[in-house]
């Protein structure tokens, strides 16, 4: 059997399908067999007033169709406005093939991979904001 399998450590908690789940005292796994199940860490949770640059707000909003609080459909045209409009500024080699996929994540309803491709740009930004300041 095939699925993701979440390893988690004391009293980690997990997201899956808008349900807050912590795990005991000792570390644990869960294996997830549902396809297409919404599961999203709340350690790498960002939270509405970390939204403060560019690459979180689009991160925030694939997390919240993750979390049920938004609308894929409304979302996605959301996602990809502001990937695009990230594709203007981050025109590096690398930074490209993140937003491409991240895009083409989007397109075909995988939220969770496409936040996994915008978070990798987390540190990029955040070096690029530090030397503008």
């Amino acid at each position: 059997m095939s699925g993701l399998i979440l390893k988690l450590a004391p009293k980690e908690r997990v997201l899956i399908n808008g349900a807050v789940i912590e795990n005991g005292e000792r570390r644990g796994r869960l294996s997830i067999v549902t396809p297409g199940a919404n599961i999203l860490r709340l350690r790498d949770a960002i939270h509405p007033e970390e939204v403060n640059t560019p690459v979180r707000r689009v991160c925030y909003i694939a997390q919240l169709v993750l979390s049920g609080d938004a609308e894929p459909d409304e979302a996605r045209m959301q996602l990809l406005r502001g990937i695009e409009q990230l594709s203007q500024v981050l025109t590096d080699t690398d930074s490209r093939q993140h937003l491409s996929m991240a895009s083409d994540c989007v397109v075909s309803g995988q939220f969770y991979q496409a936040l996994r491709s915008m978070r990798a740009l987390l540190p990029r930004e955040a070096r690029l904001m530090a030397a503008v300041q």
